[in-house]
């Protein structure tokens, strides 16, 4: 855990200094201030390949889409080719998720994907106590229930446990909850549970603090 006075600065410096070829992105709040950050930094997105961690079934124009977020933020410069979309590789929720499994084993282990932290504690679209969170052997798999208005599509933890470095942004005391129980090693919420070869935490004083 690195206790950082901008959690989006400070992972836009950790892109540049590890310089992935291959990167997974999410959604949320805190990914926006990331992506803003990273698109200020010279970067060149067409020699890396872009992914997307999870995504509610909404078209891409929806406000809700996280790949329509990462387009206007960080791709607004036409480099749009390099994203793998993943609503968008299939026809129906059940289809896009095993096409994108079949692409990222075809890939192989992702160099950095980027998670952020939810005040339950979930990340990606991993909810606490989702059946979703039980899965061994899918990477990709349809997430969702009565308490979330969209169907959702979701890297796995057996999925992302394949990655050289996971990165997690946590900013702010909406965060502090769920951050208290992550610090105290008990794999009470999904993000706990998160496992890679590398896993950092970037972490600003506020949701620190008030843990």
């Amino acid at each position: 855990m690195r206790v950082v006075p901008d959690v989006a600065q400070a992972f836009a410096d950790l892109v540049v200094e590890r310089q992935p070829r291959s990167i997974a992105l999410s959604g949320g709040s805190t990914a926006v201030a990331c992506y803003e950050a990273l698109a200020a930094r010279d970067i060149d997105w067409s020699q890396i390949e872009i992914f997307i961690g999870d995504e509610r079934c909404v078209p891409i124009d929806d406000p809700d889409s996280n790949e329509g977020m990462i387009r206007r933020v960080l791709l607004e410069d036409g480099y749009g080719d390099s994203l793998h979309s993943l609503v968008g590789s299939s026809a129906t929720p059940a289809d896009a998720a095993c096409s994108y499994e079949s692409l990222l084993r075809e890939h192989g282990p992702m160099d950095l994907i980027h998670l952020g932290l939810g005040p339950d504690g979930h990340t990606a679209s991993l909810f606490p106590g989702a059946s979703e969170l039980l899965e061994t052997e899918r990477f990709v798999v349809v997430a969702g229930d009565d308490q979330h208005p969209h169907r959702r599509l979701t890297f796995t933890l057996p999925a992302i446990s394949t990655a050289r470095l996971v990165v997690f942004t946590v900013a702010g005391a909406s965060k502090a909850a769920a951050l208290a129980t992550i610090a105290a090693n008990v794999e009470l919420v999904p993000a706990s549970q998160v496992t890679a070869a590398e896993v950092i935490w970037l972490v600003d004083e506020a949701a620190l603090n008030a843990a």
